[in-house]
């Protein structure tokens, strides 16, 4: 049976971020946490949205780590209790949205974080009461603005998924110009994990043809922009359908994703100074050829439409060119050559398939992987 389910309020314009005050209103925030990172306060975005708000009172946790952790949660919500907030406006990247969440669940509700894991069972116990949440993206990658879930860091060290349509924000308020100062390797790994959504929820096996079709459009409008977006921060045409297509990819990820992003949730959790996006662009190409190896005619075929909306014309059934077009791409953008570039040995291998093996993407991959298969795709990521 497809389950289909879209979505939520988003403005998608230069500028939109003047929209805050009218979004608080509409939802009924009276006093507002908001959740960033030092970085984008550094550059001045976080500034721009406490401008935006004006006379609204609000709060600010500004202490979101790289990959987000229940100890940063656990501190913001501190911050929410001491100022009596009411509700969240995520201020950042993907992290910093993925820390909200954790919020609005741990201000909401008893106990530990793990307790709301997806893989715990825990997605039924997180309810309604969960906090509002406003988002405001300031790259454009992971989507989070749009996406039913988070992954956080949990105190056991494991990096866990946490879904629920109670988490969806309420409003996702996308302004291509806080993106304008994004650097550019930053502009290329955001990129690609946008392109990783795509191109993964579109190979993913369950049923859900909105979902395929969101993909492609994201797909052809990330592939065609990242590269002028990586080489010209300041053009506007680019960061717009940069933030499109990241969008995109989220709203087309509600299908399901798959081996990548098993294998780089778990390397990313083993080492939590890895990036994301960096990672799913590692591990694409070897994903690509793992899946053609299922030999399906409905699989050719989606890795045909892939290579048709990337403007390759064709692809063989073991995704040959499709995967190499990807490994140039990583090269064009300026991204390593592989894991070993980024510093991981094959001393890792059996810890990240144990956390591949066990992440809630695992078993939405089109073809099941195998712990051989895992640490085949891993080599060939090297």
């Amino acid at each position: 049976m497809a389950h289909i389910q879209y979505l939520t309020q988003i403005h998608l314009d230069h500028g939109a971020v003047r929209l805050l005050p009218d979004e608080c209103a509409r939802i009924g925030m009276r006093k507002p946490l908001l959740v960033s990172d030092a970085g984008v306060r550094a550059a001045g975005v976080l500034g721009q949205a406490q401008a935006a708000l004006g006379a609204l009172p609000h709060a600010v946790f500004d202490a979101t780590p790289s990959n987000p952790t229940e100890a940063g949660v656990r501190a913001a919500v501190a911050v929410w209790q001491r100022e009596g907030c009411d509700g969240l406006i995520a201020v950042g990247g993907g992290s910093s949205i993925d820390l909200a969440k954790g919020v609005a669940i741990l201000a909401t509700h008893p106990g530990a974080l793990k307790t709301y894991a997806t893989i715990e069972g825990g997605s039924p116990r997180i309810t309604e009461a969960a906090a509002p949440l406003i988002a405001v993206p300031t790259t454009a990658g992971t989507g989070s603005e749009v996406a039913r879930g988070a992954i956080l860091i949990v105190d056991d060290g494991r990096k866990l998924g946490f879904h629920s349509w109670h988490l969806m924000p309420r409003s996702a308020v996308l302004d291509p110009e806080l993106t304008l100062g994004l650097p550019p390797l930053l502009t290329a790994a955001t990129g690609m994990d946008a392109i990783a959504h795509c191109m993964e929820t579109f190979m993913a096996a369950a049923a859900n043809p909105p979902a395929d079709a969101i993909a492609l459009d994201g797909l052809a409008r990330g592939w065609a922009h990242v590269e002028r977006a990586t080489r010209n921060g300041s053009d506007r045409e680019a960061r717009w359908q940069m933030m499109s297509a990241s969008m995109q990819g989220a709203m087309a990820f509600q299908k399901g994703l798959g081996c990548v992003h098993s294998l780089s949730h778990s390397l990313g959790g083993v080492n939590p100074r890895l990036h994301h996006g960096t990672l799913n662009a590692m591990f694409l190409p070897a994903v690509v050829r793992f899946n053609a190896g299922a030999d399906s005619v409905q699989g050719a075929q989606r890795l045909q439409r892939m290579a048709q909306a990337i403007g390759i014309g064709s692809c063989d059934t073991k995704g040959t060119e499709l995967a190499e077009a990807l490994a140039a791409l990583n090269a064009r953008l300026g991204l390593p050559d592989g894991l070993a570039a980024m510093g991981v040995g094959a001393d890792l291998f059996e810890r990240v398939i144990d956390g591949a093996l066990a992440d809630h993407c695992h078993k939405m991959n089109p073809r099941l992987a195998s712990r051989e298969d895992y640490r085949e795709m891993l080599a060939a990521s090297m």
